[in-house]
C-alpha cells in the first residue's frame, strides 16, 4: 500500500490505467491532469509545505485540486461552504494559506467578493473555479514536468497532507492535522470493508470539505479505483438522474438522503438497481429504515461512527442483521483500539490514523489526546461482547444538524455581539428531518428587547446555516449552579416537555 497522495495517484495511474476515475478522464487521465495543476501551483508560487485554502463545492476541479496540491508538495485546507466569509476569513488567515482557490458565483453567493469585503489577507495565489480554471491550468505550461515530479517524490508519509477545521467546544475552531499515510490508511480501510473496486461508480454526495467526503470518498476511490461522480448540492432528482444515467453502486450519507430517494413522487421513473452499497450514520437509523433500504434499493446498508480527529474509527461489516447496522455503529476499524472510559462511559480511541494534533494549539492536542495516546471524542457510548459500539450520549454539548457538528459554544459566541443580549444558551432539539436543530434560550440586557426573528436573522448573517438556531426561547433567567454555569439539561428537559 503507498504511504503517500501523491504515490497513490501514480500507483492509481498504473494499476487502474483505463478504467473511469473522474467525468471523462480515466485513471492515466487523471494522472495527468493532477501534474498539470501541480505545475500550476508550483508557478503560482507555491513552494512545498505550504498550504492551499479551497473553498467551494464537489467538483472534478476540486479533486484535481486536492490531487495536484499533494503532488506539489503542499498542504490542503479545506473551508466549509457553508461558512459566512467571516468563518471562511479566520480559516485563511489562521492556516497561514499561501494560494486559496474559490468556486465563482454559486447558489447566488460570490465567496471571493465577500471574502475581500471583510477585509481579508488573501494569498497572492488566487483563482477562481470554474471561470479561471483554463487560464490557471495554462499557467503551468512554463514549468517543467520534472520538477513537480520532484516536488511529488520528496513528499514524505509523515508531511502533512490536509488540515482540516473543525468546530470546537470553546467556540473556536481548531485545524486537525493528518499526515499522508494516515489519509490513506483510513481511505484503505474503509474501501477495503466497502469493497470498493474499479467496477464500482461512487456518488459522492458528503461534502468534500468534510473529512469522510474527502477520505472516504476521495481517497477511497483513489486507493480502490472505483469511479468519483460529484454531487455539488444534494437534490434528490439529480441524484436519481446520476444513479441511473451513472449506474452507481455505492450512495454513502445520512438517514434523510435515503428517505428522500425513496419517499419521492418520481423515485419508481428512475432504475436505481444498480445500487449495491450505502453507508450511513451521523444520526439514529431505525431498524425498520434499514430493511427498506435493503428492500426497495436493493443495496446492503452499513453504519459508521468516526469524527475528524480520526475520520472512520468503527464501521459496520457486510453481512450484519438490521438490528446489528440500526442498533451500533460497527467494530473497530482502520486499526482504531476503541474503549469505553469509566466512570462516565466516554468513548476513547487509540491508533496509528489518530490525528497528529491541533494546529498551533498544543494544549487543546493534550486535552484531546491523552500521555497513552488515547483520543477522548467526548461521545458516551457501550460496548457489547463482540465489540460493537453504541453511541448513547455527548459528554460535550455538541449536537448534529443535518449530518454536520454544530458545537453550541460557536453559536452562544456570535450570540454575545448581539447588544441586546446578557446571556445565552444553546441546545440541540431532535427535529424528524434533520435530526437535531439548535434552539437558544435568550436572556436580553435590562431595559432591552428581542424578537426570535431578530436573533435568527443576526445569526443568518454570522453564522453557516446549519448553525443557526431554529428556534428561540427569550427568557428573563437561565438556570444555574453554583458556580455559574447554564444548567443546560434542565433546558434539555424542557425542551422535551414543550
Amino acid at each position: 500500500m503507498t504511504s503517500t497522495i501523491p504515490a497513490a495517484v501514480a500507483r492509481a495511474a498504473h494499476v487502474f490505467g483505463s478504467a473511469p476515475a473522474l467525468g471523462g478522464l480515466t485513471w492515466a487521465g487523471l494522472s495527468g491532469q493532477v501534474r498539470r495543476v501541480a505545475r500550476a501551483l508550483i508557478a503560482g508560487g507555491l513552494r512545498p509545505g505550504d498550504r492551499l485554502a479551497l473553498w467551494a463545492p464537489n467538483s472534478a476541479e476540486w479533486v484535481l485540486t486536492t490531487l495536484g496540491t499533494s503532488w506539489a508538495g503542499a498542504t490542503l485546507v479545506p473551508v466549509n461552504t457553508r461558512f459566512t466569509a467571516v468563518e471562511a476569513r479566520e480559516v485563511v488567515e489562521r492556516s497561514g494559506a499561501r494560494g486559496l482557490v474559490v468556486v465563482g458565483p454559486f447558489l447566488g453567493t460570490d465567496r471571493l467578493a465577500e471574502l475581500r469585503a471583510t477585509g481579508a489577507s488573501l494569498p497572492d495565489l488566487v483563482v477562481s473555479i470554474p471561470a479561471g480554471w483554463d487560464d490557471f491550468l495554462a499557467s503551468g505550461d512554463t514549468v517543467p514536468e520534472e520538477e513537480a515530479d520532484a516536488r511529488a517524490a520528496a513528499v514524505t508519509p509523515d508531511d502533512v497532507a490536509d488540515i482540516l477545521f473543525t468546530s470546537g467546544t470553546t467556540g473556536r475552531s481548531k485545524g486537525v492535522m493528518s499526515a499522508h499515510r494516515q489519509s490513506l490508511a483510513v481511505a484503505a480501510a474503509w474501501a477495503g470493508i466497502a469493497g470498493l473496486g474499479p467496477d464500482d461508480r461512487y456518488l459522492v454526495v458528503n461534502p468534500f470539505f468534510n473529512s469522510f467526503g474527502l477520505k472516504a470518498g476521495i481517497l477511497s476511490c483513489l486507493v480502490s479505483g472505483a469511479k468519483i461522480v460529484p454531487q455539488a448540492v444534494f437534490d434528490v432528482a439529480r441524484a436519481m438522474e446520476l444513479i441511473a444515467a451513472e449506474r452507481i453502486t455505492v450512495l454513502p450519507g445520512p438517514p434523510t438522503l435515503y428517505t428522500s430517494l425513496m419517499d419521492h413522487p418520481e423515485a419508481g421513473r428512475h432504475d436505481l438497481s444498480s445500487l449495491r452499497l450505502a453507508v450511513t450514520g451521523a444520526a439514529v437509523v431505525p431498524p425498520a429504515l434499514v430493511e427498506r433500504m435493503r428492500k426497495e434499493l436493493g443495496a446492503e446498508v452499513l453504519t459508521a461512527y468516526g469524527l475528524t480527529e480520526a475520520v472512520v474509527a468503527t464501521m459496520c461489516r457486510p453481512g450484519d442483521d438490521a438490528a446489528t447496522v440500526a442498533g451500533t455503529c460497527g467494530r473497530a476499524a482502520a486499526g482504531f483500539e476503541v474503549r469505553v472510559d469509566p466512570p462516565h462511559g466516554e468513548v476513547l480511541l487509540r491508533g496509528p490514523n489518530t490525528m497528529l494534533g491541533y494546529l498551533d494549539d498544543p494544549d487543546a492536542t493534550a486535552r484531546a489526546i491523552d500521555a497513552r495516546g488515547w483520543l477522548h471524542t467526548g461521545d458516551v457510548g457501550r460496548l457489547d461482547e463482540h465489540g460493537y459500539l453504541t453511541i448513547t450520549d455527548r459528554l460535550k454539548d455538541m449536537y448534529i444538524c443535518g449530518g454536520f457538528n454544530v458545537y453550541p459554544a460557536e453559536v452562544e459566541r456570535a450570540l454575545a455581539r448581539l447588544p441586546q443580549v446578557a446571556e445565552s444558551a444553546v441546545i440541540g432539539v431532535p427535529d424528524q428531518r434533520l435530526g437535531e436543530v439548535g434552539r437558544a434560550f435568550v436572556v436580553c440586557r435590562p431595559g432591552q428587547t428581542l424578537t426570535e426573528a431578530e436573533v435568527i436573522d443576526f445569526c443568518r448573517g454570522r453564522l453557516a446555516g446549519y448553525k443557526v438556531p431554529r428556534g428561540v426561547a427569550l427568557r428573563s433567567e437561565l438556570p444555574h449552579n453554583a458556580s455559574g454555569k447554564v444548567l443546560k439539561y434542565l433546558l434539555r428537559a424542557e425542551a422535551a416537555d414543550g
